[in-house]
């Protein structure tokens, strides 16, 4: 029977010591003890030991893994299934910068959601962004859910957890409008002043919205002129290897801008592979050559030399559906592969305001007040 009792005893050195001993068996009857310095602390863990036993959801510190244990034999795993080197990558750089220099000693059993907020707003008195923050709290509900799998917790406390963002972090968000978007200006620059392969690579970037991992694998024979569409089957990762599109949610078909259509139709005879955009061996594009070979020089070509990354051709491409298309955010998530359509509200809320629709609403607020 789960019981507490007082324990007393005299150290090496003469000291009289006490403490608190919670005496207990968990789901599988296997009797544990767990000391506290403080009778009402070891009265508050009997009770939720108690609940948890009941539940079978419990798991004694003492034979808990730490979070960063349990991250390591989740990476080790990964390797084992054979998952992408980037994506192994990421976790190992979560675990290093992120992880084990906050939480990583804590073992999964002392985790709790109040410990994962506190835990956040030390990320982020850190400087960690907000889009990171979110990021590091995905992957570790992913690693407790597999840590959950393999028996070293009983239930991920992490389900739970939500993290919003507030006014300074929206302000300072890389997708202000007018600031990070290239203007209309700056986009034509990029298209007139691109060539040969270039070309209906950026145009397609522009108007498609794709991925640059998506250009680099594109397919021919995913390329349907006739009816307008290009259908997102497969991308080619950092190393050149090719896989399946980043999420479920990135397999889609995205309908073509006719000057996609036009100009990837221009390029069919010089394009040699199965590889709309591949070299002359009809292999992917390599990512850092593309970057210094063709996108800087493109960028000094088009006068805003440091200006963007390619990425935010994608952002572009994203605001001009939701501005000239009037798409609604659940078309603008399919489209663009987003996961979650509150993935493309974090990304792009700002852009669906109506501000015309505003104007007149408070028009007709003003009128009924003078009226009145």
């Amino acid at each position: 029977m789960a019981k507490v009792k007082k324990r007393k005893w005299v150290t090496k050195q003469g000291e009289s010591r006490e403490a608190w001993i919670v005496d207990y068996s968990d789901q599988q009857g296997v009797r544990r003890l767990k000391t506290f310095e403080l009778r009402k602390d070891a009265d508050a863990f009997l009770v939720t030991a108690r609940h948890e036993v009941k539940l079978g959801m419990h798991t004694a510190a003492s034979t808990s893994k730490t979070l960063g244990e349990a991250w390591e034999l989740w990476i080790a795993d990964s390797e084992a299934n054979d998952l992408e080197m980037s994506t192994v990558r990421q976790r190992r750089q979560l675990l290093t910068h992120h992880i084990k220099p906050f939480i990583g000693g804590l073992k999964l059993a002392e985790l709790n959601t109040p410990l994962l907020y506190q835990f956040d707003d030390k990320l982020r008195d850190a400087g960690r962004s907000l889009a990171m923050r979110r990021k590091v709290m995905v992957h570790i509900k992913t690693c407790i859910k597999f840590a959950q799998g393999r028996g070293y917790v009983a239930q991920n406390v992490a389900l739970g957890v939500k993290i919003k963002s507030d006014t300074r972090e929206a302000a300072k968000g890389p997708l202000r409008p007018g600031v990070d978007f290239p203007t209309m200006a700056e986009l034509n620059a990029l298209i007139d002043n691109a060539s040969g392969r270039l070309r209906p690579f950026i145009v397609t970037a522009i108007f498609a919205g794709m991925r640059l991992s998506e250009l680099r694998g594109l397919r021919w024979s995913d390329v349907d002129l006739d009816s307008g569409v290009i259908h997102v089957r497969q991308r080619a990762n950092a190393w050149g290897k090719m896989g399946p599109p980043k999420s479920k949610a990135g397999k889609r078909d995205i309908p073509l801008a006719p000057i996609v259509v036009n100009t990837l139709r221009a390029w069919r005879p010089s394009s040699k592979g199965d590889l709309v955009f591949g070299t002359r061996s009809d292999r992917p594009l390599a990512m850092s050559n593309f970057r210094a070979h063709e996108w800087e020089p493109l960028l000094r070509r088009a006068g805003i030399e440091d200006k963007y990354n390619f990425h935010l051709l994608r952002h572009a491409a994203a605001s001009l559906f939701i501005a000239y298309l009037n798409w609604t955010p659940k078309r603008i998530q399919t489209v663009m592969g987003h996961s979650s359509v509150q993935m493309t509200f974090d990304l792009y809320g700002h852009l669906f305001e109506d501000k015309e629709a505003d104007r007149e609403a408070m028009a007709k607020l003003e009128a009924a007040v003078r009226v009145a």
